[in-house]
């Protein structure tokens, strides 16, 4: 998987897009072309077809309009990525009250990106060292710290759990989409492939040879259905996670 960055376009252009300073003016006979109707049809594109059939050319045939009109509103490629990064980004819930306290909250935080991985896979080829700085992520960012403010921890620590929780999330949702994108790529299901290679499995794996891999193996596989469950990694994961985190907070708190 190729890893896209953000933050490649030129700076003023695309900060003044993102925070919509400046509003570019289309063509006459063309007044239902936009901005945000461009970043749509690019968001899905991405979608359908993935980052790398993303072009300026796709979005415009997508639009059906010819490409350089496109140009009149966003400067190129670099600074439209920026724009669906941002807007994908806007899509979060960000309840005000959210039961079970900070814990309650990070879990919420964790579920939402979640399900905006899986909504848009294509986020997840997205290098997180250059971070749009658009209103979407700004607000995302101030509500995810807003979770653990106040708990006792300092705000390097608070910067650092929220980066703790969505590194995790991105880790395991991207065994989620490799997972729903395994059968399409292989043509195979977990079921059929298991099938195909159980007689030789059966062949290779000696218990008396592997006695803990065969016991846990076996014992995954008849709990989960699977080698591999990407929602139970999700959940246990999350889990274990919330629980370093309350220790932190117990130990800077006194609790």
């Amino acid at each position: 998987m190729s890893v896209e960055y953000s933050g490649k376009g030129d700076p003023a252009r695309s900060l003044a897009l993102l925070w919509r300073t400046s509003e570019p003016t289309g063509r006459k006979g063309k007044p239902e072309l936009g901005v945000e109707r461009i970043v749509r049809a690019a968001i899905e594109v991405a979608d359908a077809e993935g980052l790398q059939a993303l072009s300026m050319r796709r979005v415009a045939e997508r639009l059906g309009v010819g490409t350089m009109s496109l140009y009149t509103y966003v400067p190129g490629k670099p600074e439209l990525f920026d724009l669906m990064l941002d807007t994908v980004y806007g899509e979060t819930a960000r309840p005000a009250d959210v039961p079970g306290g900070w814990r309650g909250r990070l879990e919420q935080i964790a579920r939402e990106n979640w399900a905006l991985y899986l909504r848009h896979p294509w986020l997840l080829q997205v290098a997180a060292n250059r971070p749009v700085l658009g209103p979407h992520l700004t607000a995302k960012y101030d509500y995810e710290l807003r979770a653990v403010d106040g708990i006792g921890l300092t705000d390097v620590e608070m910067d650092s759990v929220i980066t703790l929780i969505t590194g995790f999330v991105h880790g395991t949702a991207r065994g989620a989409v490799e997972a729903a994108q395994a059968e399409s790529m292989t043509g195979l299901s977990d079921e059929q492939w298991w099938a195909a290679h159980a007689p030789f499995l059966s062949r290779i794996a000696d218990p008396a040879r592997f006695p803990t891999a065969s016991r846990v193996g076996q014992a995954a596989g008849e709990a989960l259905n699977s080698a591999y469950s990407p929602e139970h990694a999700f959940e246990f994961g999350l889990q274990r996670v919330l629980d370093g985190i309350e220790a932190l907070v117990k130990q800077r708190t006194g609790g």
